[in-house]
């Protein structure tokens, strides 16, 4: 019994052995390094950028009048085209003027009498003048006569001003356009009667070229500006800031530019902003009184501005911007970083970066901070307007140039239409008449192309072939009897 269990422990005590040292090669090879991922970074450089500021706004009209009458009466006419251009002292409304003329009649022919009172009294008061010298009347008597003179006088200035006033009020019944512009609907019609200074205007006159844009800001960022522009670290535009684009409602943008005219003096108590004008030429009069748009106007100039790709940028758990930042030992560094605005497709920095250093814009995936990573400068994009006649050109060079590849090309697209023709054609069947199999009776058979002999029932006289001329022949029937 010993002897059979001595060579057992050894076979086991070899194949721990074989196991053992193969765990340790295992072991000591160990898993393989790991390679360091690569990520697309781009290394930052500053750059002069003008900073603009997009405020929203509403469009109003360079010059306002609203139509009233100054007297009294009834409409006759309206002598304008709702709608269309008028002109200033241009004739709108005519109102009925018979009161008014006669009114106008009336004090001509009191100024007449005034005038026609006045001579007599400016005579006599000449003539005793003269007699007061040499003491041929009474100096009450010239006192008199020259008191007289002067209330004739008097009473023609009266009389003048009263013919003015009736020629005024007479003017007045033809209402005029006080500016030139575009007019809009008329309230009343004719027949309707209006009152001198009411309240309600006739219609409303606007001048729309130039135009006005009324954009509001906060006091907050006014003020903001100002600390940058006085510190240094913005200057003003070539232009000193005053000019100003325009966007449409819908987004698209206004093509002529505009200039800012002022800042309002004063800021809103309820909303904390200040008004600002900024005044766009309207020629074809896109612009309406009460549009809502977008002005951009010009702040100034960063010298040394910092652009971040926007891919670069994530936020953390409490939704501040970070950036993963490629340090020159190429491990991974997660760094925040404080943003202001948006410039196209990437962030302006305030603080948290700095030139030259190189932020992941693809691959953040792949690392985490602290892991060493291959860095790889991403590729400057080519620019539109260069790449466009470049891309035209190759497509007429290569439309020109004859395509060596054009035949092999050619042959596989042949093959597949020709398939698909095959499919699409519809294919003969060929139908084959199945015929009963043959009964172990011994019979023969009908060869390839004869006829199978009809064998009628019991009591059914055979169907007879086609007679001499061709007819079909009348089946005979059989007389059960006769057999």
């Amino acid at each position: 019994m010993h002897r059979h269990s001595f060579p057992t422990l050894t076979v086991l005590l070899l194949v721990l052995l074989t196991l053992a040292a193969c765990g340790q090669g295992q072991k000591a090879a160990g898993p393989p390094a790991a390679a360091e991922p690569e990520v697309t970074v781009v290394t930052l450089a500053p750059k002069a950028v003008t900073l603009t500021s997009e405020l929203p706004g509403r469009t109003s009209a360079h010059l306002v009048s609203e139509v009233r009458p100054q007297v009294g009466g009834i409409i006759q006419k309206r002598l304008f085209t709702e709608g269309g251009e008028v002109k200033a002292g241009e004739v709108l409304y005519q109102i009925v003027p018979d009161t008014y003329r006669a009114a106008y009649e009336n004090a001509k022919a009191a100024l007449s009498k005034a005038e026609a009172n006045a001579l007599p009294a400016r005579l006599k008061g000449e003539r005793f003048a003269g007699l007061a010298k040499v003491r041929a009347v009474s100096q009450q008597d010239n006192d008199d006569a020259q008191a007289a003179h002067k209330q004739a006088e008097a009473e023609v200035i009266a009389a003048k001003a009263a013919l003015e006033t009736t020629r005024i009020n007479l003017s007045y019944t033809r209402v005029t356009a006080p500016i030139s512009g575009r007019i809009g609907k008329s309230s009343v019609t004719s027949g309707a009667l209006v009152t001198a200074s009411q309240g309600a205007p006739l219609a409303t006159i606007q001048q729309t070229d130039p135009i006005y844009v009324d954009v509001t800001q906060s006091s907050a960022e006014v003020q903001r500006l100002r600390r940058e522009l006085q510190s240094g670290r913005l200057r003003k535009a070539a232009d000193g800031g005053a000019r100003a684009s325009l966007l449409m409602e819908d987004g698209s943008p206004y093509p002529l530019e505009g200039v800012l005219r002022f800042a309002d003096i004063t800021v809103d108590q309820s909303t904390g902003e200040v008004t600002l004008r900024a005044e766009f030429p309207n020629p074809r009069r896109d612009l309406l009184p009460g549009l809502y748009v977008r002005a951009v106007l010009t702040e100034g100039v960063d010298e040394a501005a910092l652009l971040v790709p926007q891919v670069a940028v994530s936020r953390d758990s409490k939704g501040k911007p970070q950036a993963m930042v490629v340090k020159p030992d190429n491990t991974v560094e997660i760094r925040p970083i404080v943003v202001s605005r948006v410039m196209g497709d990437a962030w302006l920095v305030e603080s948290g970066l700095v030139a030259g250093e190189r932020v992941i814009v693809d691959g953040l995936q792949k690392v985490r901070p602290g892991a060493k990573v291959k860095a790889v400068e991403a590729a400057p994009p080519a620019p539109a307007a260069d790449a466009a006649p470049a891309e035209t050109q190759a497509n007429a060079t290569r439309a020109d140039a004859p395509d060596p590849n054009a035949k092999s090309k050619a042959e596989p697209e042949a093959n597949a239409l020709k398939k698909i023709e095959n499919q699409a054609e519809p294919k003969a069947v060929k139908i084959t008449e199945k015929k009963p199999a043959a009964k172990a009776d011994g019979l023969p058979r009908p060869k390839k192309g004869e006829g199978q002999a009809y064998s009628p029932p019991k009591g059914e006289a055979p169907v007879p072939g086609p007679d001499q001329n061709g007819q079909p022949s009348q089946p005979r029937q059989t007389d059960p009897g006769a057999q």
